[in-house]
């Protein structure tokens, strides 16, 4: 009898073990994710007295997964001003403001294994810093919101993966903003590639 009840839970133990690892190597989204984002472009479009205008882009986002399909997701980013023609105040080839952009996002994800598609949405804050050759005299704080989505593939392992994302950001008006961004509402769209690391699975 002691011979069945110690197989019985040798049995038990190998099959609590491999469920254990399957559940571990599942592909999907972990708990905690770090997205580093290495590459990316934003594009303004031309306001009623601005110019459209791309900055390339880069920074990080930390998410926490609530489950499977929710997650709410913190952003940062670094918007890296590059030389281009401009039609402003006669100016002609002029490097863009550099700025910082930071974000809360909610995530609503349709997990389908290895592959995820998601929806996102949120509002944030983007800081132009000081360019004097385009009026900008000093750095300026910016009311943001954005929406759009991408896809995240993790790897067999599920400790790393990518990310394509898409986002369509509006900035809020601001009387006392300079000429050359901020006077009226401004629209623009973003994309990036970023490399996802699961930190908490």
């Amino acid at each position: 009898m002691n011979r069945s009840i110690a197989i019985v839970v040798a049995l038990l133990s190998i099959g609590g073990v491999s469920r254990a690892h399957a559940q571990e190597t599942t592909p999907g989204p972990g708990t905690v994710e770090i997205t580093v984002i290495p590459a990316g472009g934003i594009f303004f479009t031309s306001g009623d007295n601005g110019t459209k205008f791309g900055n390339y882009t880069l920074g990080g986002t930390l998410t926490y997964n609530v489950n499977r399909i929710v997650g709410v997701e913190a952003e940062v980013g670094g918007s890296l001003g590059i030389a281009q023609d401009l039609q402003f105040g006669g100016l002609t080839h002029q490097k863009t403001p550099n700025a910082l952009t930071y974000t809360g996002n909610v995530i609503v994800s349709a997990p389908t294994g290895a592959i995820s598609p998601y929806v996102t949405g949120g509002v944030g804050g983007l800081t132009m810093f000081q360019q004097a050759a385009l009026g900008i005299n000093s750095d300026v704080t910016l009311l943001t919101g954005n929406v759009g989505g991408g896809v995240r593939w993790y790897a067999p392992n599920n400790r790393w993966g990518l990310r394509g994302d898409y986002r369509f950001i509006a900035t809020r008006s601001n009387d006392t903003a300079p000429a050359f961004f901020g006077q009226n509402t401004r629209y623009g769209n973003r994309v990036y590639a970023g490399v996802i690391i699961n930190a908490v699975q």
